[in-house]
């Protein structure tokens, strides 16, 4: 059986089924913390929050990608992408901090796409930050 969980093919498929799982659970949890539904907004035609997500897609996605480069088990490139996470998501309430002005999640809402674009690169270029401390 140990040789099993050494093979290649294996091993790329109990990645990716643990990143899609921890990717859909964050996301419920960026769903949480917003003031939006990020879903319905999307559904009705919301580009600025189709970004705004996407970019949180895509940090999450980036983020597992060097978690998996730089760990050698399951388990240690989940705990590191949670850690990472942790920190995208922090990255989130401190973009809404240094942002006084602009109520970030209104602006959304209200398909401002110049704020849901800065939300996406915010996401995606912390995602770079985070992934190579990891």
């Amino acid at each position: 059986m140990n040789g099993f969980w050494e093979n290649e093919y294996v091993q790329a498929a109990a990645y990716y089924s643990v990143v899609i799982l921890c990717s859909i659970v964050f996301l419920a949890i960026f769903e949480l913390v917003t003031k939006y539904k990020n879903w319905e907004e999307i559904k009705n035609g919301n580009l600025s929050v189709a970004m705004a997500t996407g970019g949180k897609i895509f940090g999450i996605a980036n983020i597992f990608r060097y978690s998996i480069m730089q760990h050698d088990s399951l388990f240690s490139m989940i705990g590191w992408g949670v850690f990472g996470f942790t920190l995208l998501l922090a990255g989130y309430f401190i973009y809404e901090f240094l942002t006084p002005k602009i109520k970030i999640d209104e602006e959304i809402q209200n398909d401002n796409r110049a704020v849901g674009f800065i939300s996406m690169v915010v996401s995606i270029g912390l995602s770079y930050i985070i992934g190579a401390g990891l």
